[in-house]
């Protein structure tokens, strides 16, 4: 079992490490260049877009749900125990400066994002089932070639083995361990109510948990981002310093204070950019998943409104979730994880602030769990077929107990190497097709000049 855990964690080690970082924000940042920086100049227009993508009635083409239920489902993937625990993280180890170039990561990343959106829409296909199908799989073998399609099974099987990891039993740990600490739920009862509740869900298949979805992040997220901007008023004489912290830490590193060990400008980028990715997950490929079920008949258009995952997850809740952790002064004290995030937020606001991060933990791991049901789903259908999809969702519903009793170790370190591994195959077709993206999306925005300005 050793002998596995190391494996892993060299897998994880290699797929995380400076080599790919660089790569994942390269990509992101010749994509951004290819694309003229629309993905930056049509923030606004992305969320008139989605709010819009809201109406059935007025959607034109052809899908299982709406643009607006897409991005909710893609979100309820990345707005987890990364924005929460990832954070506290990359502040103990980077110093305030790693929120910066988490900021870049992000701004870098809606195009990766936008790019695989694109892609999920173009090269999708209508299964047996009825229901759609893509991601970068499918947009491997049919916009690559079918001699590619060895590199799109490979995306797949990491999918499918990450899945059960990083978006299931691992999700289950965290949310038994927040029910235990909070509520003093014991670890199994946490196991068979999350059972129960995801059964009901993903049963249905992408429709239902796009219903579900749909309203539950929203929900949580207000909640969690209107707890956190509560506390930053309460404490808003601290504020500036805190962004003045971010951005000198940023450039010169951070010297030793208190309990935190200090670090340098390299270290900043290294757990700035890798919590970053890990958090909105651009590069990884797994929103496209979700994406390409939307009702549409513009790859372009799902695109747009699809770059705001990232946006929207590190630029506005990572963000909120940092500020609270430096203002309150607690990062210096040696803590990390959840547990650091826990007592600044404790601190920030006694009482209720520890509440709004279990709150966060529970309800974001629940939701990572329903949407990651479906990329694992997906994945294992591209490489069985539909017959193995019923089974799929049984064996998902028991692993999920399983994980909230017990030890992760080795399951923690193939998981976060099955996730890196799924970049490798996502951002070779991302620039082997990036002409296409290029063509699609100046077809498009010159077709629609009102929407170019």
């Amino acid at each position: 079992m050793n002998i596995l855990v190391k494996i892993s964690q060299a897998i994880s080690n290699f797929v995380w490490g400076p080599f790919m970082l660089i790569l994942l924000v390269g990509t992101g940042v010749y994509l951004t260049v290819g694309l003229k920086g629309i993905t930056i100049r049509k923030i606004p227009d992305a969320f008139k877009m989605l709010l819009k993508g809201r109406d059935k009635e007025k959607l034109e083409g052809a899908g299982d749900i709406t643009p607006f239920q897409a991005l909710m489902t893609s979100l309820a993937a990345t707005v987890g125990t990364g924005n929460i625990a990832g954070v506290a993280t990359a502040i103990v180890m980077g110093g305030p400066g790693a929120i910066f170039w988490m900021w870049v990561t992000a701004i870098f990343g809606m195009a990766t994002k936008f790019s695989e959106a694109v892609l999920a829409v173009k090269y999708r296909e209508q299964k047996d089932t009825g229901d759609f199908a893509g991601g970068p799989m499918y947009y491997i073998k049919n916009g690559m070639g079918e001699k590619w399609n060895w590199l799109g099974w490979a995306f797949a099987l990491f999918t499918a083995l990450a899945a059960f990891g990083i978006g299931n039993t691992v999700q289950s740990n965290s949310v038994a361990r927040a029910a235990e600490q909070s509520l003093g739920l014991p670890y199994w009862a946490t196991g068979l109510i999350l059972m129960f509740f995801t059964y009901i869900v993903v049963i249905g298949g992408i429709k239902r948990i796009a219903e579900v979805t749909e309203k539950l992040v929203p929900f949580m997220a207000v909640v969690y981002i209107l707890g956190a901007l509560f506390i930053i008023i309460l404490n808003i004489g601290e504020l500036a310093g805190a962004f003045a912290l971010i951005f000198k830490s940023a450039f010169n590193g951070h010297a030793a204070v208190g309990g935190f060990s200090g670090a340098m400008m390299a270290q900043a980028i290294r757990f700035g950019v890798s919590r970053g990715v890990f958090s909105n997950e651009a590069g990884l490929g797994s929103a496209a998943i979700a994406h390409a079920a939307t009702t549409t008949k513009q790859p372009v258009k799902q695109g747009t409104i699809g770059m705001l995952g990232g946006f929207i997850d590190t630029i506005i809740i990572c963000t909120l979730t940092a500020l609270v952790i430096i203002m309150s002064g607690v990062w210096t004290n040696g803590q990390t994880g959840a547990e650091l995030t826990t007592m600044a937020f404790t601190k920030s606001l006694p009482g209720p602030g520890g509440l709004i991060v279990a709150f966060g933990l529970i309800f974001f791991a629940f939701s990572t769990i329903l949407t990651w049901s479906y990329y694992g789903e997906k994945a294992v259908e591209y490489i069985f077929g539909s017959r193995l999809i019923k089974a799929y969702r049984y064996l998902w519903v028991i692993m999920i107990f399983i994980g909230a009793v017990g030890n992760l170790k080795v399951v923690w370190a193939m998981a976060d190497a099955m996730n890196g591994l799924m970049t490798i195959p996502n951002l070779i077709a991302l620039l082997v097709l990036s002409p296409v993206i290029f063509r699609e999306s100046k077809a498009y925005f010159s077709a629609y000049p009102e929407k170019n300005k």
